[in-house]
């Protein structure tokens, strides 16, 4: 399957999986025990480190509802395409997709790509235009957000799609369902969002 994302400007960039090439990473250690201010203010660390619904988060911090572009779905078999190396419990062949998180006028907060058992996908995404978490709240799956890593690097073709300079900080984190992991999901978030959580860096 192949597809293209459209940006802002009307320009396309490959739908191939969007990883930041990174500046600085940070494992399970950091995830629990959270940034220096100097390094990542107060307010993102919030909503990279909080284990709570990310589409909600972003409703209650915007005011406004969070809309669904997917991007891209493509069964990619067993090859990971270079997705964190805990891709590999969730079992496979996978199914990759990819999403635009944005509000009603179109502006992009968040992008984001996960990898599911392909043959199971539809067991948790009955509607795949919903966000994850709306589609699974709706079937009141129990879930557990297991978050792995954050990222801080560079992105050229998200610098198109989100219309601003990095670097960018992300994360990625594992979904378990009755104690198996049930997908990977990797996330980058604009620096629009810094209009609502402040600068990414706190004033000393």
């Amino acid at each position: 399957m192949t597809s293209t994302i459209q940006t802002s400007k009307g320009l396309s960039i490959p739908a191939s999986w969007h990883a930041l090439q990174p500046i600085w990473q940070g494992g399970e250690e950091v995830v629990q025990c959270g940034l220096p201010k100097q390094q990542l203010a107060t307010t993102w660390q919030m909503l990279l480190l909080g284990d709570g619904s990310h589409t909600r988060n972003l409703q209650l911090l915007t005011g406004e509802p969070v809309e669904v572009d997917v991007i891209d779905m493509s069964v990619i078999g067993t090859d990971p395409e270079g997705a964190p190396e805990i891709v590999k419990v969730v079992p496979n062949p996978w199914m990759r997709r990819q999403v635009w998180l944005r509000n009603a006028a179109g502006q992009r907060l968040t992008y984001a790509a996960s990898w599911w058992e392909a043959s199971h996908l539809d067991e948790y995404l009955e509607n795949r235009s919903l966000p994850i978490w709306t589609s699974l709240a709706r079937s009141r799956t129990e879930l557990y957000r297991d978050i792995q890593g954050i990222h801080y690097g560079h992105s050229p073709a998200l610098e198109l799609a989100f219309g601003e300079p990095g670097p960018f900080w992300g994360r990625h984190y594992l979904f378990w369902h009755n104690e198996q992991p049930i997908t990977l999901i990797y996330e980058v978030f604009s620096p629009c969002l810094s209009k609502y959580l402040g600068e990414t860096v706190e004033n000393q």
